[in-house]
């Protein structure tokens, strides 16, 4: 127990430090483009940008994972976003376009890497709770870029934020490296780390239907999630909010993913089949994306509140569940690259999305068209889950895999 719990504690501050830079350019955008003079469709670019070093990444993580250890690459992980926001705190348009890779690739080669080290240590039964726990990291370093990213911008500038969550990143790295032995105790250091492995891990992804199933899932859901974490500040302030109010309440709607990871999880534990919670989480993206659509400047905060919270208890919230049942379903010694395969169809989501977001912005001048598009293939997703015949797998645990 004193095993997992060290591997969960790590993990959750390693992937916390990796939410905080992979969200902060979005809460703190307003100040951005303020100051280089962009336009606010440049987020969707950025974030399109993200996604595709995360899509790459999470394909081709696997092999390196086996090789290096998943400790050692949850490091890197870090690495590449602390160079990422660093290299952003220069402000031209080609040094944001490079932070958007290193972000793009470090969050991507993070959830991987962890999977693989908890899927190790936890009993299989398990696994939806110690994922979603996990996983509850990506809200609290949501919440802290929400609540202290505007205000020390104000204090001190859009730039020196970015660099103090660079050092903060380099200041775990240290601190991380005296469990390696401990953890990297697997890695096979003569493994071969071949081009191929990217369409090797998506052949294994496409043949197995409930890994398939999850894929098209994952599409939708991190799809949606990328358009909230994009453009939920900087469509408050264009409605009247103050940057540090929007913050504020981007913080205090995050913090409802926090205990919905956990719940979801835990009734993901054998209480309710899959297919009914992920069809319903599904659905309640779609009403949360189609409800904030519909708000504007007459809008009360009630309300803008209470579409926030529907999408966070939805859309920043199913990860635990799904990348537990990734990794029941993944062959013996493949958690990390399947994972990946699994993530890598979210990352089509997480570049789709943003730019559909952004087109639409540039074409309408609206918020709301935005967000009611982007919830259109969740409501799919929820219809078909909902629909389908369940198959013997769904809520059952698998038996213990060895990594």
């Amino acid at each position: 127990m004193t095993h997992l719990l060290i591997a969960l504690g790590t993990m959750f501050v390693q992937q916390t430090f990796v939410a905080i830079g992979r969200t902060l350019p979005a809460v703190i955008a307003p100040a951005i483009i303020a100051d280089l003079r962009y336009d606010a469709a440049w987020i969707g670019v950025y974030f399109g940008c993200v996604s595709v070093a995360s899509l790459v990444v999470q394909l081709g993580c696997g092999g390196f994972i086996v090789r290096h250890g998943a400790l050692r690459m949850s490091q890197v992980s870090l690495v590449l976003i602390a160079a990422g926001s660093a290299v952003a705190a220069l402000g031209t348009p080609l040094t944001l376009i490079a932070a958007a890779i290193f972000s793009g690739a470090g969050s991507a080669l993070s959830t991987p890497s962890s999977s693989h080290l908890l899927g190790r240590c936890s009993p299989p039964q398990h696994l939806p709770l110690v994922f979603s726990i996990k996983q509850t990291a990506v809200p609290a370093g949501m919440l802290l870029s929400g609540a202290l990213g505007p205000p020390l911008t104000q204090l001190f500038g859009w730039r020196a934020t970015m660099v103090g969550s660079a050092l903060a990143c380099a200041a775990f790295i240290l601190a991380m490296q005296p469990l390696r032995q401990r953890y990297d105790d697997d890695r096979v250091p003569d493994h071969p780390v071949r081009l191929s492995d990217l369409g090797e891990t998506l052949a294994v992804v496409w043949q197995l239907p409930r890994l398939r199933a999850l894929s098209f899932a994952c599409l939708a859901f991190n799809g949606l999630q990328s358009v909230m974490t994009a453009y939920f500040v900087v469509f408050l302030t264009s409605i009247g909010y103050a940057p540090v109010a929007a913050g504020f309440v981007f913080s205090l709607a995050v913090l409802v993913a926090m205990p919905g990871r956990i719940l979801w999880g835990w009734l993901g534990s054998g209480l309710v089949p899959l297919r009914i919670m992920l069809g319903g989480l599904a659905l309640g993206m779609a009403a949360g994306s189609a409800l904030l659509g519909w708000c504007d400047a007459g809008s009360s905060t009630l309300v803008v509140g209470a579409a926030a919270c529907l999408l966070s208890a939805t859309a920043l919230s199913w990860h635990g569940v799904l990348l537990a049942e990734a990794a029941r379903a993944a062959p013996d010694g493949r958690r990390g690259a399947v994972t990946g395969g699994v993530l890598s169809f979210g990352q089509v989501g997480g570049l789709l999305e943003p730019m559909v977001f952004s087109v639409l912005l540039g074409a309408t001048g609206s918020y709301g068209a935005g967000f009611i598009a982007c919830g259109v293939p969740a409501l799919a997703v929820g219809v078909l889950m909902l629909r389908r015949r369940p198959g013997p797998a769904d809520g059952k645990p698998a038996s213990r895999r060895s990594s």
